[in-house]
């Protein structure tokens, strides 16, 4: 994941020569192995595919487009405020500054994926994003509790209405 405008050119660039070397892809030596030049340029292909999805979600945060995000488990948590920071056109700086955090902790925090910072100052980090959490736990999740979760679940309206 992109989180700050320095990955973003270091991600920009990678892609760009991923892929001008696809398009030299005809200049390798020919004693490689078919299957082995075919394999490499699957794995270049597949690396540009990667890179250039992260850029697309970089941009779509940075322009406004992705307003809301999934968060699938609290494990996400930590990406899903790096993306609100962004989507809110902020800077770590400036996410420092809503906090009274130096800039380099925001750096230290997201760098580690949030996991120094207590669940108090996670709770202070959302609520200065404006972002609202919404998850349902599941005790004691076995394969009875998740069929009847599902149950439950089958026909509701998720829309939030």
């Amino acid at each position: 994941m992109i989180k700050n405008e320095r990955q973003y050119r270091i991600t920009k660039a990678a892609a760009r020569r991923f892929s001008d070397a696809l398009k030299a892809n005809g200049t390798l030596a020919p004693h490689v192995d078919p299957s082995i030049a075919r394999a490499s340029v699957e794995a270049a292909v597949s690396q540009l595919a990667e890179l250039e999805s992260q850029i697309a979600e970089y941009e779509a945060l940075k322009s406004g487009q992705l307003e809301l995000v999934e968060v699938e488990s609290l494990g996400s948590l930590a990406d899903t405020l790096i993306k609100a920071r962004i989507a809110a056109g902020l800077s770590q700086k400036d996410l420092g500054a809503r906090l009274g955090l130096k800039e380099q902790q925001i750096q230290r925090y997201e760098e580690t994926n949030y996991a120094g910072a207590s669940l108090a100052r996670l709770i202070e980090i959302a609520n200065a994003l404006n972002v609202n959490v919404r998850h349902e736990a599941v005790l004691g999740a076995t394969a009875d509790h998740a069929e009847r979760l599902l149950s439950r679940l089958e026909g509701q309206d998720f829309r939030g209405h």
